[in-house]
């Protein structure tokens, strides 16, 4: 990985001569000035290493290096002062999270081996984060396919409200819209320690009994428990464990949470499983929207105004094609079940087609197992 190192000062001499000695050995860039500097990263970045002077007019080198800090976290932070002001100094490293601060002058023997040594902890950084990463979005994916192997229903459910989630997230102008997004894809995974009777009374709007309602809300704690000790995905587990929390206080978790107390993710989700239930009921959008209007006590006003927001707008027209099993594509939606010449759903309506589901609609297809042709929704 090519580091890109940046020197901030106010002196256009020390910046030449910086590129002048520095440039031999690194991919040196400089700006005049604190505000240049932040010009400089906007347009040319990600810098790994940010070097600043310390006495500059107008942004001084702590409060640069802060802003630097608070926008740009990945970048490595090192300071170079000729004053023996040891206040600004502090403030430098205990604001901007400093690596490194060298007095000036400093000469190159001195100064390169510190940014050798913060491009290594830059690239490391970088490498940890990227590890971080794919390892989430591959353990979201695992656990999305499982959930879609073990109840296609359950996935379907999670694969319908997903695109909702999102776009009232997005109405409400939420940070991290992929959490609302994973929210949703995971929210039904606790629903696989629940009986399969009580889920579909449930999920055929039957009256539960107080036993079974029990029985049915420890799907909540269940969520929150498999998703709770992976990696920033607390944020969510926590949403998902307060989706049937109602914005009054009444629901479960039965504690005293309410209003915006409770988690907006979790508040997003409440709106599109309630709306998406009523829509599984065969009602209209209309309807499903006017059945959460009468027990508005239950939802964050906000969220339930988005939701009316987003069906004032013209929707997308699908129209319906058939193909064989050999030309399913990950990416298809699916506009009815799959199933398998035993009656066995193999994957729900509406659920988009994942690279793992399409080996299992091939395998079972070349066993001469599963009905074709295969309905799927093309946009018209």
């Amino acid at each position: 990985m090519d580091t890109k190192v940046l020197f901030v000062d106010d002196e256009p001499a020390v910046l030449r001569s910086y590129q002048r000695f520095m440039g031999l050995d690194y991919d040196v860039e400089t700006a005049v000035g604190g505000t240049e500097g932040l010009q400089m990263i906007e347009e040319n970045g990600p810098f790994g290493v940010v070097i600043s002077d310390m006495r500059m007019p107008g942004m001084n080198g702590a409060e640069f290096l802060t802003i630097v800090k608070n926008n740009y976290p990945d970048s490595i932070r090192m300071l170079l002062t000729g004053q023996a002001d040891m206040n600004d100094t502090i403030s430098a490293v205990n604001n901007g999270r400093i690596f490194r601060f060298l007095t000036k002058p400093c000469p190159p023997d001195t100064l390169g081996p510190a940014i050798d040594e913060a491009i290594e902890l830059y690239t490391l950084k970088h490498a940890e984060k990227e590890l971080l990463e794919k390892t989430l979005k591959g353990t979201i994916n695992l656990l999305a396919d499982i959930l879609s192997i073990v109840s296609p229903d359950l996935f379907s459910r999670s694969v319908r409200i997903r695109q909702l989630t999102h776009d009232l997230a997005t109405a409400l102008d939420i940070e991290g819209i992929w959490k609302a997004e994973v929210a949703a894809l995971l929210s039904q995974i606790g629903c696989i320690t629940i009986p399969q009777d009580i889920l579909k009374k449930r999920y055929n709007g039957e009256q539960l009994s107080e036993t079974d309602q029990y029985e049915f809300y420890k799907h909540l704690p269940a969520g929150q428990k498999l998703l709770g000790n992976i990696p920033r995905l607390e944020e969510i587990s926590e949403a998902i464990s307060y989706q049937e929390k109602h914005f009054n206080g009444g629901g479960y978790p039965r504690n005293d949470v309410a209003g915006k107390e409770i988690p907006i993710l979790a508040r997003i989700l409440k709106v599109a499983n309630d709306f998406d239930f009523n829509q599984s009921l065969g009602k209209s959008n209309t309807a499903a929207i006017g059945a959460l209007a009468v027990q508005a006590g239950r939802y964050d006003p906000d969220v339930l105004n988005a939701l009316k927001s987003l069906f004032n707008k013209a929707e997308d027209q699908y129209i319906v094609k058939e193909i064989k099993a050999r030309e399913v594509l990950s990416g298809m939606k699916l506009a009815e079940g799959v199933r398998t010449k035993g009656d066995l759903l193999l994957v729900a309506k509406g659920q988009e087609i994942s690279d793992t589901i399409r080996l299992c609609i091939l395998n079972f297809s070349e066993s001469k197992k599963l009905i074709e042709p295969i309905r799927i929704l093309v946009k018209a």
